[in-house]
């Protein structure tokens, strides 16, 4: 709109000064234009004749916010209290106020209340350069991410770090596996020169997924005894803090310790819970979560060399999809119910030591189809159970037999399956990047 326009609405409001829908149109007119300076008199005008219209109120602050009058900007959007009609984008912009007076992390708690107010409120571009400036001035962090010779020390005192005592020899089965994560991490450190004359680093990440209780936890711990490394089991309740910065301040203090104590594995179990996808996130605090581990995950303040990150989960839907970039969990793995082979070495496994007689293992492992490592388990606990009453009465020591584990078997039904049905609608119908092809495999579905 020319001037000539602004000039008729303006000649307009002469004869009939008391027309609101004609003002509001001048004064959005004039804010479209970027003058700012006559938009906030025509704003002021409209709520004159509308004084409790909240939109104009809004409309009145953005147009001071414009003109870097950041109090008086402040001081309208005060007046939209809770429970009135935009009281979630007065909050987005009294954010972006804070955060240009570098108040950063009143921003991020106003930031963060808005979108509990309003999840449609979500401004990815506002939440990127927020919490790029907390970050690069240490507020991301409660306070500097400079660590001192003190601070490490702490961190070691601190960290969970063990030497697991297992190797790829005490876990049944999963041959594919072993070779994919020996590629992806064994190899690089028993043979560096060749993977640096490709150019190829010690360490990355690599996502295991499946069924729960099919070894993801075993596996990630026999990956560090593999290779003598340290090992750090990571659990949400160990990151995720109330305090505002608290929940990214852990999240660093633990990958710190992982990289002083380097070669180290760090495994975060049910990863999808500090992950979750930030399009699904009502709450702001999670996606600065998800900032801060993706920005762990890149090395790029701090180096990774030779720390190996694994994540496992139930849930690979529910991650969000930056993890899985190049340089991330860029290895994603189906963890699958042992197959025949597999379920043989399990149950050896389990039974040894155990007082057995001329067990069939072949036999036994195949009413086992779709048992997970943790489902055999349980079968040959109840195997024992059943044999205890007897071995009481008769005072002995009573053998476990072929047609005790069979019972067993018929006790207890195969807990991959309830998954397996939730998997499978995934894979049919989220699968455009064919991320999830192997559980269909699995499944024999051609899609």
């Amino acid at each position: 709109m020319d001037q000539e326009q602004i000039d008729s609405l303006k000649e307009a409001l002469k004869h009939s000064p008391e027309n609101l829908p004609l003002r509001k149109i001048l004064a959005e007119t004039l804010y479209k234009m970027a003058r700012y300076e006559e938009a906030t008199l025509a704003f002021k005008d409209v709520l004159e004749l509308s004084p409790t219209d909240n939109f104009v109120k809004l409309q009145l602050a953005e147009s001071y916010f414009k003109l870097n009058k950041f109090s008086i900007a402040n001081i309208i959007l005060e007046e939209i209290t809770e429970n009135q009609n935009y009281y979630g984008e007065a909050l987005i912009l009294s954010a972006k106020i804070h955060f240009q007076n570098d108040e950063l992390k009143e921003a991020k708690r106003l930031y963060e209340k808005a979108i509990v107010v309003n999840i449609n409120l979500i401004d990815d571009d506002f939440e990127n350069i927020l919490y790029k400036k907390m970050l690069d001035s240490g507020a991301a962090l409660s306070n500097s991410i400079t660590e001192s010779d003190d601070d490490i020390e702490q961190m070691l005192l601190n960290a969970s770090i063990e030497k697991p005592k297992i190797s790829f020899k005490d876990v049944g089965g999963m041959t594919s596996i072993k070779e994919e994560i020996s590629l992806k991490v064994i190899y690089p450190l028993t043979n560096p020169e060749i993977y640096k004359a490709y150019g190829k680093k010690t360490g990355g990440g690599i996502l295991l997924y499946g069924p729960p209780g099919v070894g993801k936890t075993m596996l990630a711990r026999a990956t560090a005894g593999e290779i003598k490394a340290n090992f750090i089991s990571v659990g949400i309740n160990e990151v995720l803090d109330m305090w505002i910065g608290n929940s990214e301040k852990n999240l660093h203090e633990i990958f710190q310790s992982a990289r002083v104590n380097a070669p180290c594995v760090l495994f975060f179990d049910e990863v999808d819970a500090l992950g979750a996808s930030r399009t699904d996130m009502r709450k702001a605090a999670g996606r600065f979560l998800i900032n801060q581990f993706l920005d762990e995950l890149d090395g790029i303040k701090y180096s990774n060399e030779g720390l190996l990150i694994l994540g496992a989960t139930n849930c690979p839907w529910y991650l969000d999809a930056a993890f899985r970039r190049p340089g991330r969990f860029d290895r994603v793995i189906f963890v699958q119910p042992p197959d025949l082979d597999a379920r043989k070495e399990i149950l050896q496994l389990f039974l040894k030591g155990k007082p057995t007689e001329k067990i069939n293992y072949e036999q036994v492992a195949k009413f086992l189809e779709d048992y997970s490592g943790a489902d055999i388990k349980a079968v040959i606990d109840l195997a024992i159970e059943a044999k205890l009453p007897q071995s009481l009465k008769e005072g002995k020591v009573i053998n476990i037999t072929n047609a005790d584990l069979k019972n067993a078997i018929d006790r207890h039904r195969p807990t991959t399956r309830e998954w397996f049905a939730t998997a499978k609608n995934y894979a049919l119908y989220s699968n455009e990047s064919g991320a999830y092809d192997d559980i269909l495999k699995y499944l024999k579905i051609k899609k």
